[in-house]
């Protein structure tokens, strides 16, 4: 229990510390936003392309965990859209409430729990699994919005957004890196390694800016069921398909660790520009990633217990 904990509590320590430094005026909230800006589109684009790049890809790349994560996010897309259309939610509850199901906050939480878990190795192997599934978690959020109201037509300009992600770039370039087997020139291998190290902690002081209980303004029920889902039906039909192709060790923790992501902060972004409902995304946001302190900590025990 200890070990976990050791896993657990320091990324959602930083968390607190984002929450702490904003709520009493330290900086003031434009300091955040640029941060945010400054995560997005230069650290972690550089923090991937690095810790891919540098890696053995014939070791690091599995294919299997990219098809077996990527059929667990349809499966609980599906799921989500059917119980929204047998509880006849509303279009813009329907979307919101489905996207808030499957998409995880892979990025900034997932990836420091893998690294805080597995060190390098686990956190080069994420990243690339990363790289292959950021566009699918875009491609269904963009049919969980656009489905339930046929009429919108934001999903072409979001689409264009999508394709010039830079997280999903920075991973196609680190990959090929990666494959080509291209060496780091010195200056640049210590360059990206000062860079990589501050991407992390930035992220999570964010994530901590961004959390507020007066953004609990939706739908409870709807959000509570929209979180069960997240963080515990997503693992539970992922670590199936991963057990049929028979996916084991670290790349089997990886693959749970990263489906159980809480509710990415993107959910709500997408929703305001899609005709969603903003304060459900708000709400799903908040819960899962408060409860996902709980639920890490139950998947990393089961983990556990696997391995021994």
């Amino acid at each position: 229990m200890l070990s976990v904990l050791e896993i657990v509590l320091p990324v959602f320590i930083v968390i607190a510390l984002g929450y702490t430094i904003r709520r009493t005026h330290l900086v003031d909230k434009s300091f955040f936003g640029q941060i945010n800006t400054l995560v997005f589109y230069v650290g972690l684009p550089l923090l991937l392309f690095y810790k891919i790049g540098e890696a053995d890809f014939s070791s690091s790349f599995n294919i299997k965990l990219v098809a077996a994560t990527s059929c667990g996010v349809a499966s609980c897309f599906f799921l989500a859209y059917l119980a929204g259309s047998i509880f006849k939610l509303s279009p813009p509850v329907h979307g919101v409430f489905c996207q808030g199901a499957f998409r995880g906050n892979l990025a900034y939480i997932g990836l420091a729990i893998v690294y805080n878990a597995y060190g390098d190795p686990g956190l080069t192997k994420a990243g690339m699994l990363l790289g292959f599934l950021v566009p699918v978690l875009n491609f269904f959020a963009i049919l969980a919005l656009t489905l339930p109201n046929r009429k919108n037509q934001e999903h072409k300009r979001i689409l264009k957004e999508i394709l010039a992600n830079p997280l999903i770039l920075s991973s196609l370039a680190g990959i090929a890196w990666s494959y080509y087997q291209v060496p780091f020139p010195v200056i640049l291998d210590k360059t990206l390694s000062i860079i990589s190290g501050m991407t992390l902690p930035l992220a999570l002081l964010a994530i901590g800016e961004s959390f507020s209980i007066k953004k609990i303004r939706g739908d409870l029920p709807i959000a509570g069921m929209a979180t069960a889902m997240k963080l515990m039906l997503l693992p539970i039909l992922t670590a199936l398909y991963m057990k049929l192709l028979q996916i084991s060790g670290m790349d089997f923790a990886i693959g749970l660790l990263m489906a159980g992501a809480p509710t990415a902060v993107a959910t709500f972004v997408m929703a305001s520009k899609m005709g969603g409902d903003e304060d459900l995304a708000g709400t799903i946001v908040i819960m899962a990633t408060g409860f996902s302190a709980i639920s890490y900590t139950i998947l990393l025990l089961l983990l556990q217990l696997l391995r021994s």
